[in-house]
């Protein structure tokens, strides 16, 4: 951690803040102060750089063209990318997925670079629209509960050789592939297309995403009958027939 505070950044909520992902930020912070942490939230704009001496970075989701202007800005600051290099974790949803990997399409049409943080690219698919309440298994390295989450995108993410899948898909699309893969990660940065929020679906997420900034392997335990309320809710309803 920084100088013994957490310090949490959430990049460009004027652009990347669809579905609720700010939520993500909320869950995160709150989880922390429960367990007596001393947490510094910091929310940047698309118009302010990012800061390098983050532990925890979270980016949402956007529409095409709010995507296309985030991923010029954090090509132009340059920062995440050594943040990451200084072992900040980063946690990225939808539109955020696609900006951290090689490449997407923007909404011109055209190829867009992204920041080469995860080892994928992403394409504009051809049939219908990912839409929908998912069910997934996380890879099992990772030592999480089942994935719940709901997705809402046209992009086909493929995964290249230093990419591991994020989860394998019971219900839903995922990336789109027809793999049945849904996300993606390396050792510090992780993508999925799971809206939700997906942490306050998935709190165990984002005790994973503080472990790994403090460098423990076991947190404080926590009341988590709310968050399990939600989650087994959502659970069941992905699993009611269509």
């Amino acid at each position: 951690m920084s100088d013994n505070q957490l310090r949490l950044v959430w990049v460009y909520p004027d652009l990347l803040s669809t579905y609720g992902d700010q939520g993500n930020a909320l869950v995160v912070e709150r989880r922390a102060r429960q367990r007596g942490l001393d947490v510094a939230r910091l929310d940047v704009r698309s118009d302010q750089p990012i800061p390098t001496s983050g532990d925890i970075y979270l980016i949402g989701g956007g529409e095409d063209r709010p995507q296309r202007l985030a991923a010029e800005r954090l090509r132009r600051d340059g920062h995440l990318y050594q943040a990451v290099q200084n072992g900040a974790i980063v946690f990225s949803v939808c539109a955020g997925y696609q900006i951290l990997g090689h490449e997407f399409v923007n909404d011109l049409g055209q190829r867009e670079p992204g920041l080469g943080l995860l080892d994928v690219v992403s394409v504009r698919g051809e049939g219908e629209r990912c839409v929908g309440d998912v069910l997934a298994d996380i890879d099992p390295r990772l030592g999480l509960p089942p994935l719940t989450g709901f997705e809402n995108h046209q992009g086909v993410t493929h995964l290249g050789p230093t990419a591991r899948p994020f989860a394998q898909v019971r219900i839903g699309r995922g990336n789109g592939t027809g793999d049945g893969t849904e996300g993606a990660y390396n050792d510090t940065v992780f993508g999925t297309y799971m809206h939700g929020p997906v942490l306050a679906r998935n709190p165990q997420i984002a005790d994973l995403l503080l472990k790994l900034a403090l460098d423990v392997n076991a947190l404080p335990p926590i009341d988590d009958r709310w968050y399990e309320a939600l989650r087994n809710e959502r659970i069941a309803a992905a699993q009611q027939p269509a």
